[in-house]
C-alpha cells in the first residue's frame, strides 16, 4: 500500500516564491537556463542548473558544477531565500492551464515503495541521466525538485483537498511567464494530515507520470545511504523522496509527435504508395489537421497534411503495448518504411511535445530541416495505467504532461 509522508519543507518566503520557482532542470538546456535566470538571483535554476553561474564552455557534468550547486544552496539558505518549516506538513500544489485546474498532494513517497513496485513506472531510464541526478542529490543532500505522480482518484481525498482550498488563502499564488497558474497551500492540522496519510495507505499503487530519472535517482541514493549507515532503522529522512501526487482523473496527457529528416531514399510518391498498404489515406490540404481518435494519424509532407487511418488487423486492441499509436507508427512507418529501428539512438528522428502545437511540425518541415512529420492522438491515463500495471514499458517519447511542475516551491532535505 502506498506511503505518503509529511516532512519539514524547505520553502521560499511568500514574497519570493514566484521568483524562486523555475521550470524543471530537464526542459531547459544550459543556454536557455542562463537566459531564463538572467537578472533573477532567486531562481532555483542557480541550484538545479548551476553551470549557468560558471563559464559557458564548462562541462555541465564536471565536479565544479556539482560543487556550485551546493554552494548556491547554502547561499539561498543563508540569505533566507529558502526557509525550513518547523513542523512536518503536507502541502497542496495546484496548477491552472487554459481554465482547468489540477490539485496535487505534496508529500514524501517511499524509497521502499519504488524498490518493491508499489510505485509503478512506464518508461525505461538511462543510466547516464540517473547518475547525473544521483550526483545532484548526493551533493545537495536534498530532493531539490519533486517528481510527478498519479494515483487512482479517491473521493474522500478529493473532499479534504476541496475543503482546504475553499476555506483558506494559498501560501503562494502566481501566474508564471508561460501563463500557467501555480497555487500552494500548507496542511498544518495534525488530524487532517493523519487522515490523508491513512486514506493514502489504502491506495494499492501510485504511478510515475513524469520524472522517471529523478525518481530512480532518489531511490538509488536512498539505498546508498541505507547501506552506509550501520544504525539504519528505516525512519531516516533518506528513506523518502519528494513527490506531488495527482488523482488520475484530473490529469491530461498531451500528444508527443515525430519529425523525420529524410524519406530513407524514397520519393514522396513512393512513400505514399507504401503507406497505402497499412493505412487509408485522405489528403486534407495545407491547413493543419489534428488526429481526432485512436489509430488515426496526421502526416505533413511537401506542404500538405494527410489523414492516415490504420487499417483493421494492423494493431492489437487487446494488448497494452500493441494498442498504442506510437507502437503502430513505429512498426508500420518508422521501421518498416523509413528504416528507423531505435527511437533512442537514431538521429534521423526528433520528437516534438504537443505543447508546442502542430504548427511546430509545419515549421520544421517547411524550413527544410525535416522532410516529414507525424502527429499522434494523445495517450490516455487509462492506457498508461494499464501498461504500468501489466509490467510493460511504453516506447520512448510517448507521454507529455503539461503543465510541468515548478521547482522550488518546496524542497525535501535528506538529513
Amino acid at each position: 500500500m502506498a506511503i505518503l509522508k509529511p516532512f519539514k519543507g524547505l520553502r521560499p518566503p511568500a514574497e519570493l516564491a514566484a521568483q524562486v520557482a523555475s521550470r524543471p532542470y530537464d526542459v531547459l538546456n544550459s543556454e536557455e537556463a542562463r537566459l531564463e535566470a538572467a537578472g533573477n538571483p532567486f531562481s532555483l535554476l542557480h541550484i538545479i542548473k548551476p553551470e549557468i553561474d560558471l563559464p559557458a564552455e564548462i562541462d555541465e557534468h564536471s565536479p565544479e558544477v556539482y560543487q556550485k550547486a551546493i554552494d548556491n544552496l547554502e547561499l539561498f539558505k543563508s540569505k533566507g531565500w529558502l526557509l525550513q518549516d518547523e513542523q512536518e506538513y503536507l502541502y497542496i500544489y495546484a496548477q491552472t492551464m487554459e481554465g482547468r485546474t489540477q490539485y496535487g498532494l505534496v508529500g514524501c513517497a517511499s524509497v521502499a515503495d519504488y524498490l518493491t513496485g508499489v510505485i509503478k513506472k512506464h518508461e525505461l531510464t538511462r543510466s547516464d541521466k540517473e547518475e547525473d541526478r544521483m550526483k545532484h542529490v548526493r551533493i545537495t543532500d536534498a530532493n531539490m525538485e519533486p517528481v510527478f505522480f498519479a494515483y487512482p482518484a479517491v473521493a474522500e481525498i478529493d473532499q479534504v483537498v476541496t475543503d482546504i482550498v475553499s476555506s483558506r488563502q494559498p501560501e503562494y499564488d502566481f501566474v508564471a511567464n508561460d501563463g500557467f497558474g501555480h497555487h500552494f497551500w500548507l496542511i498544518d492540522d495534525r488530524k487532517t494530515i493523519d487522515n490523508l496519510v491513512g486514506l493514502f495507505s489504502a491506495i494499492p499503487s501510485t504511478y510515475v507520470a513524469d520524472g522517471h530519472h529523478r525518481t530512480a535517482a532518489a531511490a538509488l541514493v536512498g539505498q546508498e545511504k541505507r547501506a552506509r549507515n550501520p544504525h539504519h532503522d528505516g525512519t531516516e529522512e533518506y528513506n523518502y523522496f519528494l513527490a506531488v501526487h495527482f488523482p488520475d482523473n484530473q490529469l491530461q496527457i498531451i500528444d508527443y509527435n515525430r519529425v523525420v529528416r529524410d524519406l530513407n531514399g524514397l520519393s514522396s510518391a513512393e512513400l505514399l504508395q507504401q503507406l497505402h498498404e497499412d493505412f487509408d489515406i485522405v489528403k486534407k490540404g495545407p491547413e493543419i489537421y489534428k488526429p481526432e481518435a485512436l489509430h488515426i494519424f496526421s502526416m505533413y509532407l511537401d506542404g500538405f497534411w494527410y489523414k492516415l487511418s490504420a487499417k483493421p488487423g494492423r494493431y492489437n486492441d487487446h494488448d497494452p503495448i500493441g494498442v498504442l499509436d506510437v507502437t503502430i507508427l513505429s512498426a508500420l512507418v518508422l521501421d518498416k518504411i523509413l528504416g528507423i529501428k531505435d527511437l533512442r539512438t537514431d538521429n534521423r528522428i526528433d520528437f516534438v511535445g504537443g505543447i508546442r502545437g502542430l504548427g511546430e511540425l509545419t515549421r520544421r518541415v517547411d524550413s527544410g530541416e525535416m522532410k516529414v512529420a507525424f502527429a499522434l492522438y494523445a495517450v490516455s491515463m487509462k492506457q498508461l495505467i494499464n501498461i504500468a500495471d501489466s509490467g510493460n514499458i511504453m516506447p520512448p517519447k510517448t507521454t507529455w504532461f503539461e503543465p510541468k511542475l515548478r521547482s522550488g516551491l518546496v524542497v525535501h532535505e535528506l538529513h
